[in-house]
């Protein structure tokens, strides 16, 4: 009867495993031809999933009550770029959040006439659903240096909205990194901007000395910051900043970052240039799933940055004993629901 007792309590185990390892199975990839992907789950439970476009023209948004469902989800564009001037050209990396009862979109543009003019700029909208109402044009945030900005992200931690954006991060006009600064609205910074990490290891600099596409999740006493490095190609990976929660954030060396990169190209998978995630939630409300881009090939002919097969693609971040979170570089996306850590 003992054994009887333990082989069903053996059965009911797996059969929560697997059902739990199925739930957080992805349609892989998500979207063709998207990427620097953000997704943002709404209190209602709603996903919202927005992108760069390949022609850098526009920014849409797709609705859907399910991770999975966004690959279906009708885009709905909410903003096109200008003919000319500023915001009229290298529509990139929107972000959507919610602050204060509105949605704002953050994103970087240029200009025609000047197309590596890159700034961030800032949109908003009053509706409960942001693929309908209307959408305002906020300007540009403007940062100290005003020579460089992109990628734009913003997080709250114990009352105070924080904004994290790609900067030049030195004198050298190749070098880009990532800067933090209080808000002091959704659309303006503090006066103090500090830079938090800038390329120093072999693996930011092949092809462009690149910080970029940072992304903030909050777990287990510290502030965690992932954020891409090198050139778009198969070289772009992913690479870990920390800092615990009752750090000053605004000082640099509250900063740690890894000295390798903890996601990056696996030929084995075919899976190339991973890159600019964001993190989200799952339907159940606590398993972290990152949703990133990738190509499936090496080869690119000509500049990295317009070819478009950068598709998006989501998978589960679990948690190492020490809290640090675990990326599984040498599984596929799907793999990870199944891989046993010890959670927190």
């Amino acid at each position: 009867m003992k054994l009887l007792k333990l082989s069903f309590a053996l059965i009911f185990i797996f059969c929560g495993f697997t059902a739990n390892a199925q739930e957080h199975q992805y349609d892989n990839p998500l979207a063709l031809q998207r990427a620097d992907p953000f997704v943002t789950k709404a209190e209602d439970g709603t996903y919202y999933f927005i992108a760069t476009v390949p022609e850098y023209d526009r920014i849409e948004i797709r609705r859907s009550e399910t991770i999975n469902g966004i690959k279906e989800a009708d885009p709905v564009v909410v903003w096109r770029k200008h003919e000319e001037g500023p915001m009229s050209e290298h529509i990139w990396a929107p972000e959507l959040h919610r602050i204060d009862g509105k949605w704002y979109i953050y994103f970087a543009a240029s200009e025609a006439d000047d197309k590596w003019k890159l700034r961030m700029y800032a949109l908003s909208n009053p509706s409960g659903d942001p693929t309908k109402g209307e959408w305002t044009e906020e300007g540009q945030i403007e940062s100290n240096r005003d020579i460089f900005a992109l990628d734009a992200t913003t997080f709250e931690h114990e009352g105070q909205r924080y904004h994290i954006w790609t900067d030049r991060a030195s004198d050298e006009v190749t070098n880009t990194g990532l800067f933090i600064a209080e808000m002091t609205s959704p659309t303006t910074l503090a006066e103090k901007q500090v830079v938090i990490t800038q390329p120093e290891y072999d693996w930011e600099i092949q092809g462009h000395r690149v910080n970029e596409g940072p992304a903030v999740l909050i777990r287990n006493g510290k502030i965690f910051v992932t954020f891409s490095a090198s050139a778009t190609d198969h070289n772009y990976n992913i690479g870990l900043l920390w800092a615990n929660q009752d750090a000053d954030l605004l000082d640099p060396a509250s900063w740690n970052k890894l000295p390798e990169p903890v996601f990056f190209t696996n030929e084995e998978l075919k899976r190339y240039g991973p890159g600019h995630n964001s993190f989200t939630v799952a339907e159940d409300g606590v398993t972290v799933v990152m949703i990133y881009h990738a190509r499936d090939y090496k080869e690119i002919d000509g500049e990295p940055l317009y070819d478009p097969n950068r598709n998006t693609h989501a998978r589960v971040i679990k948690f190492t004993e020490d809290g640090m979170p675990y990326f599984g570089q040498e599984l596929r996306d799907n793999e990870m629901a199944n891989k046993e850590l010890i959670k927190k």
